[in-house]
């Protein structure tokens, strides 16, 4: 019977080798579902932020509740020159003519938000198409313009739902900077989110919240100062030529 013995040297290598071994298998598989995930999403045309190339924003306001602090919100707006698109669900424009054409008179854009604040990944492509042409036809009556972007209720999107989308001719937005202020943090908390967060073309995701109308001037006042012009949806989402 031989006996091998191993200097430390080859030890060393072995265990350099067996090191290599285990990083290139892990990277590797990183690599693969990085890539699987990128053409998943890359699919789907889900609108994350702007593509107009200039120093813009545009705040996205998610509306199936919180009437009550439209108006403060559509103050601040004003205060600071800023142009905001309101996502409204089909339901709450039915009750809320008023605020609708405020806000159009204030020159602020009112997409599609769905009829009712449903979990659209859970409904078949009919049922998605029906609770958008619901919400367009009422929005429509109140205000004469057709709506031609829309955003899912709880940010929900897979295939199915953005491939109905796309099929009714609208553009799916999404956001690259969340308040999360749906969960009330402080007035701080919310404009510390935006402002370690804003880039060029950023989409700017909002609540009616009563903290969302305390951050407001101070927020506003931060984007204007550093150069942001605020802009509704359809001026940082172009066409492609």
């Amino acid at each position: 019977m031989k006996i091998y013995f191993l200097t430390k040297k080859k030890v060393y290598s072995s265990f350099v080798l067996i090191l290599l071994l285990a990083v290139f298998i892990v990277f590797g598989y990183i690599n693969l579902n990085t890539t699987t995930f990128t053409a998943t999403t890359g699919t789907t045309e889900a609108i994350f932020q702007g593509n107009s190339g200039e120093k813009v924003v545009a705040i996205t306001v998610n509306v199936d509740w919180g009437e009550e602090f439209i108006p403060d919100m559509l103050k601040n707006f004003k205060s600071y020159d800023a142009k905001a698109t309101f996502f409204v669900t089909g339901k709450w424009a039915e009750k809320n003519e008023d605020l609708l054409k405020e806000m159009q008179k204030d020159g602020h854009s009112i997409q599609n938000h769905g009829y009712k604040h449903l979990h659209f990944n859970n409904l078949g492509s009919d049922e998605i198409k029906s609770e958008i042409k619901k919400a367009e036809d009422i929005i429509y009556d109140k205000t004469g313009e057709k709506t031609t972007f829309f955003a899912s209720p709880y940010g929900e999107y897979n295939q199915r739902l953005v491939s109905a989308v796309t099929e009714m001719e609208y553009k799916f937005i999404m956001w690259s900077v969340d308040t999360i202020d749906w969960q009330k943090p402080n007035p701080e908390t919310i404009i510390k989110r935006v402002m370690n967060k804003v880039h060029n073309d950023a989409i700017i995701l909002m609540h009616p919240t009563d903290p969302t109308v305390k951050a407001l001037p101070n927020l506003l006042k931060q984007l204007k100062d550093q150069g942001y012009k605020m802009m509704t949806i359809d001026k940082i989402v172009l066409d492609e030529k």
